[in-house]
């Protein structure tokens, strides 16, 4: 019996002592993970500084740290990421979330409510921000804190189904978009460094924009997806309200530009005032946005329809590639159009102040040709290529249109000019995808792209035309001033004539 005993003791005492081992075992195991995992978070946050200060010196690079430059193209590209999220959730639950017959009524809808606050409020969002220039950080965090506001709405309205509600959401955040950059774009010249021109600085703005909208429009897809849009929309809100603290910490010399003269009668800037040079411009970007806005909604529900050679449904089985269904190739066309806005940035910032008016010319003539090729050889790679064309002409001349306005007009109508210029390209685009939406009804890409081209050639020819009339108008200007200023010179005086005239004897006088 005693014998049974210590024998239990024994395998007591090995079971303790095994379980003390596995105790031990598993600290240790835990111990591991959790170094691992610390380790992991570190090197994510060293990378994540690295990355913040690479991002750093490039955004103040030049002396644009000293003068605030910097801090402005990081507050634009974090309000790019933000609008980017907006727009990724709205468009997951208006545009694609109802069938494609729906969806067309839904998306006509709001681009008529789109179309409508530009038109009434053009001629009073400018001279508004002109009077207000003492104030443009706080103008510029209105904008900021609005669309939170406004997102927190959006996102109590998803999961009803409201659609009103998020359609006047999406409006207001689309009117607070473009004050915040016509604010963005009048407040340039203050911030500007010495070494860099505008041309430059617009560029360099222009692609850290892109840069973090092309980031977070994946990264939202998959939020979205995941969270939902309502999610999405309330982190967007939290960014938009960080965003507007950050603005109103921007540099203060931002608030005291040169004031106007006391008792100057308040000017008004209308797109009939700006001059021939800026009109060309700004008539030159309208024919590109009309034709960017057009292709977007066009080549979408030719895509959501199948009416592409490469999605047909008659198309046999042998020749259709499974790679490319629906989801891919809007995939493809909005990356094509996201590389096509880089390289215009990146072209802007390279060809600096040289030729702008040429710049904006060039861009609609390499979109009528390339508009032309494609109604020719439509297929996918043609897609693709006037897709980024494009999105190339669409930047790269906006960008050249704002060096235009910077440099011909003044200071105190900037912000006026400015904001005529955005209402007129947004109406501009919205009456592209109209013109989309109601030529994609026909299901043919022929149709649609070959009345865009000859559309696009017309008002490249009407543009050439106006601009020799100006030029020989300039030319005969120039003429006349130059014969009135010599009719008006005064004679030299009369001279002898036995000093004029070399035959002549000379004669003394004394005999």
């Amino acid at each position: 019996m005693q014998g049974g005993w210590e024998r239990a003791r024994e395998v007591s005492r090995r079971m303790a002592h095994g379980v003390a081992d596995a105790g031990r075992a598993t600290l240790r195991a835990s111990k591991a993970t959790a170094g691992g995992t610390a380790r992991a978070g570190r090197f994510t946050a060293k990378g994540a500084q690295k990355v913040g200060r690479a991002t750093r010196r490039l955004t103040h690079a030049d002396g644009a740290g000293r003068t605030g430059l910097g801090r402005l193209i990081e507050l634009s590209a974090g309000n790019s990421a933000s609008d980017a999220l907006v727009t990724v959730a709205l468009a997951s639950t208006v545009f694609f979330g109802v069938p494609v017959g729906e969806a067309r009524g839904s998306v006509a809808l709001y681009l008529v409510i789109t179309m409508l606050p530009f038109a009434l409020l053009a001629p009073f969002v400018g001279p508004i921000l002109d009077r207000f220039r003492s104030g443009r950080r706080y103008v510029i965090a209105g904008t900021l804190f609005g669309r939170g506001l406004l997102c927190f709405a959006m996102a109590a309205a998803v999961g009803p189904g409201d659609l009103p509600t998020l359609f006047i959401g999406a409006l207001g955040v689309l009117v607070l978009s473009k004050a915040h950059n016509v604010s963005r774009a009048a407040i340039m010249p203050s911030v500007l460094p010495a070494d860099i021109t505008l041309v430059s600085a617009n560029a360099r703005v222009a692609l850290f924009t892109l840069v973090s909208a092309g980031v977070v429009v994946p990264v939202g897809a998959g939020l979205t997806a995941w969270l939902g849009s309502a999610a999405v929309l309330r982190i967007a809100m939290v960014a938009f309200l960080l965003l507007g603290i950050a603005a109103v910490r921007l540099p203060r010399h931002i608030d005291s530009p040169d004031l106007e003269e006391e008792g100057a009668a308040p000017r008004w800037r209308t797109l009939l005032k700006v001059g021939p040079t800026v009109a060309e411009a700004v008539w030159a970007n309208v024919a590109v946005r009309v034709f960017s806005g057009f292709l977007l909604f066009f080549l979408l529900f030719l895509v959501q329809d199948r009416a592409v050679p490469w999605l047909a449904a008659t198309q046999p089985q042998a020749a259709a590639d499974p790679f490319f269904d629906i989801p891919k190739t809007i995939a493809l066309l909005a990356a094509a159009a996201g590389l096509g806005g880089l390289a215009g940035a990146a072209v802007a910032n390279w060809t600096r102040n040289h030729a702008p008016q040429l710049i904006v010319l060039a861009t609609l003539a390499v979109t009528s040709v390339t508009t032309i090729l494609t109604a020719i050889f439509f297929g996918l790679w043609a897609a693709l290529a006037i897709s980024l064309i494009t999105a190339f002409a669409q930047e790269l001349g906006k960008l050249a249109l704002d060096a235009i306005v910077q440099r011909e007009i003044g200071e105190e109508v900037r912000s006026s000019t400015f904001g005529v210029v955005e209402a007129v390209l947004q109406l501009a685009w919205v009456f592209g995808g109209l013109a989309g939406l109601v030529l994609s009804l026909s299901q043919s890409s022929t149709a649609g792209l070959v009345t865009l081209a000859v559309a696009l050639t017309v008002a490249l020819a009407w543009l050439l035309v106006s601009r020799i009339k100006h030029a020989r108008a300039a030319d005969a200007k120039l003429h006349r001033q130059r014969a009135e200023a010599a009719a008006q010179q005064p004679h030299p005086p009369q001279q002898r004539q036995d000093t004029l005239d070399p035959t002549k004897p000379l004669t003394n006088p004394n005999g």
